[in-house]
């Protein structure tokens, strides 16, 4: 039977769902409420040329996106050109600079360096991360996660002590490693999974494997290039995109989704396939009666972080400035339990800096720079103007420093933040989260927030508020999910 489907929000999940149900031969229409497709991966062009991705920035595990595209018979490369960085990014300290280099024996020769003996670690680490990866990524994360059932199969119950679910990620890097600088190096990948190291499952250090082993790429004109492949494909499969159209309304009737609300319009619709902020589709969509879970539920969850992004154009070249720079000179550990504990703006924060236009001449004019900085904070902070421009000075000096730049500030061509409010308006963010449900032990799994609607036999969700987690391939792999549930 070929079903009328609706999907909600034109993010990666929503791209991937709207692919994959397209695919299988149903009418499928894709609501955005904003003026481009791409949720938090979205794009904009200043008026004097600079291009901004707003959101992903780090193009890791490529295997699992090339997946996405395999599935339609074509590949990334027939879309976008995908540079591989090399180093794949800088780590600025109190004390010095590290250069994480694409070559995986350059970085064994990094590690030795630091630590004595470190290369033979990275090894059995990486060993144990692939792993990791190739059950995690292939196997573990593609459930629907209805029940627990679905785990019991001979790979996974063979694989579950090696996958370290029930052990912490802060102490499993410390097997490995004891110098600071390269525990901080270990450790960074999972700040953006929502929670401190030792509240993460070693199950993650799959993603040193997807980022360090398997290297980190750059498409040529920006990550929004993503995006618009994968649109493309679900326009081709026949999916249809209805761009400044604010879904209002889910109408139920017999235990079932009979129609959306759009732009004060009433459509009727077979399934419904919510890419949108899982706690705004429950609370603001539906009526109370139908929602999974209410709102003391939502406080009660770990959410990973927010942040706070300046977008920069400066009229000259920044000279010792990588495509990524981290700026770890001060204490990840104090950084996230002020995000994830204290919750409140950072006192001594680390942030993140990419300048595409290092890499891509395209993302600016001639002789300029196009400067994204990123700095993680927790959600549903106070959020204004004034508490932005003091970080935004501070980031601006400490990246005058690194660079031995003198007075970016007269040379700034452009200049744009966006923050938790932002996140709200634009995307109805959940206290402004910028990634979603935070990976922890007691949120993995069945324990997130479920992929059906449990009241509502033709509801679906999908999203970095739901399985697998937040993140580029796990939004793509959710969307597959909930195509496939909702085509059933």
């Amino acid at each position: 039977m070929i079903k009328k489907i609706a999907i909600i929000g034109s993010g990666f999940s929503g791209l991937s769902a709207a692919a994959y149900a397209a695919q299988a031969g149903h009418e499928v229409h894709v609501f955005e409420k904003n003026s481009s497709l791409g949720g938090r991966a979205r794009q904009f062009t200043s008026d004097n040329g600079y291009v901004f991705d707003m959101g992903p920035s780090w193009y890791w595990m490529p295997d699992i996106i090339e997946d996405f595209f395999n599935a339609f018979n074509k590949k990334t490369s027939d879309y976008y050109e995908l540079i591989s960085l090399n180093p794949q990014f800088e780590m600025v300290f109190s004390d010095g600079i590290m250069a994480v280099p694409k070559d995986y024996s350059e970085m064994r020769d990094l590690f030795e360096i630091i630590e004595k003996g470190a290369a033979k670690k990275l090894d059995e680490f990486m060993e144990d991360a692939k792993y990791k990866y190739e059950v995690g990524m292939k196997d573990f994360v593609t459930k629907p996660c209805h029940s627990w059932f679905e785990f019991v199969s001979p790979k996974i119950a063979k694989s579950a002590l090696k996958l370290d679910l029930l052990s912490n990620f802060h102490r499993f890097v410390r097997k490995y490693f004891s110098h600071p600088k390269l525990i901080m190096l270990m450790e960074f990948p999972v700040i953006f999974l929502g929670a401190a190291p030792k509240d993460i499952p070693a199950l993650y250090s799959l993603m040193n494997y997807g980022g360090y082993k398997l290297g980190t790429w750059y498409p040529m004109g920006g990550f929004y290039k993503v995006i618009e492949a994968m649109s493309e494909i679900a326009k081709d499969q026949g999916a249809q995109f209805h761009l400044n159209s604010n879904v209002e309304e889910i109408k139920i009737k017999d235990s079932k989704a009979q129609s959306i609300v759009v732009n004060g319009s009433e459509i009727k619709f077979d399934s419904v396939i919510a890419s949108s902020d899982y706690h705004h589709t429950e609370q603001n969509l539906l009526q109370e009666e139908y929602q999974n879970y209410s709102e003391d539920y939502w406080e009660k969850k770990t959410f990973a972080p927010s942040c706070l992004i300046y977008y920069l154009g400066f009229k000259e070249k920044i000279q010792n400035l990588k495509h990524h720079t981290l700026f770890f000179e001060n204490d990840l550990e104090l950084h996230t339990s002020e995000i994830y504990e204290d919750k409140k703006w950072p006192t001594k924060p680390l942030f993140y800096s990419c300048c595409p236009s290092k890499t891509d001449k395209n993302v600016a004019p001639e002789n300029c720079e196009n400067v994204f900085l990123l700095m993680p904070i927790a959600i549903g902070i106070e959020d204004n103007e004034e508490i932005r421009e003091k970080y935004f000075l501070e980031m601006i000096e400490r990246l005058e420093k690194h660079t031995k730049s003198l007075n970016l500030l007269s040379k700034i061509d452009y200049k744009k933040s966006y923050c938790i409010s932002d996140f709200k308006n634009d995307y109805n963010a959940y206290q402004g989260n910028a990634y979603g449900l935070a990976n922890t032990l007691n949120q993995t799994a069945v324990l997130k927030p479920s992929l059906r609607n449990k009241k509502v036999k033709n509801l679906f969700y999908t999203g970095q508020l739901t399985v697998p987690g937040p993140g580029v391939p796990p939004s793509i792999i959710s969307g597959k999910i909930a195509a496939t549930e909702a085509t059933k």
